[in-house]
């Protein structure tokens, strides 16, 4: 579900430092994740399913095997933001510098590595269409997303400008079985989950 404002000419940064406090103050206290994009705020309801939530273990633990000691794969909070941008996310899996965590506030997205996406079964375009503009928007070098429904997935990089701003100009994918490169590690998909129809969510 999205929740946009009435009128998106209105002072964009007010109507972000809003709507910022507003997920901020509701995410203790409503089910479900918020984050915001040019549209407004976004929320998917669902809580995370078992084959997501592996997934992402399975993900970070065989990325944090290969990556250097002073790289990690994070997930939770903090949130990414770029507040020029009106855009607050937070990846399932952060490639990120250990010492980008040290301090107060936010992750700026040109910190990370790469953002890692495991697709909702409840809301599939929020990671395969908006998160896929957003993130090269916001200057995250590299967006890989698995998507359990269908056994595969992609990594895009090379963020190019183009007439509807910055797109990602290169997208390899791939399907589970294979080795997958994202940045500069080349990790197993062999053994990751997928979504069983006893996961699709009830109407």
């Amino acid at each position: 579900m999205t929740i946009a404002p009435d009128n998106p000419r209105q002072g964009t940064s007010h109507l972000y430092r809003a709507m910022r406090d507003f997920v901020q103050s509701a995410d203790d206290d409503l089910p479900g994740k918020f984050e915001i994009t040019k549209e407004g705020i976004v929320l998917d309801m669902m809580a995370p399913m078992k084959p997501h939530e592996l997934t992402v273990l399975r993900v970070r633990k065989r990325l944090e095997k290969v990556m250097p000691d002073e790289i990690v794969a994070h997930t939770g909070e903090p949130d990414v933001e770029d507040e020029p941008q009106g855009i607050m996310r937070r990846p399932d899996v952060m490639v990120i510098a250990e010492s980008e965590m040290e301090g107060e506030g936010s992750f700026d997205p040109r910190s990370l590595v790469a953002a890692i996406e495991v697709v909702s079964r409840s809301n599939p375009d929020n990671d395969l269409v908006t998160k896929m503009r957003d993130y090269p928007l916001i200057g995250i070098p590299v967006y890989a997303v698995f998507d359990p429904r269908t056994g595969t997935g992609a990594v895009l990089t090379d963020i190019h400008p183009t007439p509807h701003g910055p797109r990602y100009a290169t997208r390899k994918d791939f399907v589970y079985g294979e080795d997958v490169t994202i940045a500069d590690w080349t990790i197993a998909t062999e053994g990751l989950p997928l979504y069983r129809d006893s996961d699709a969510p009830q109407e």
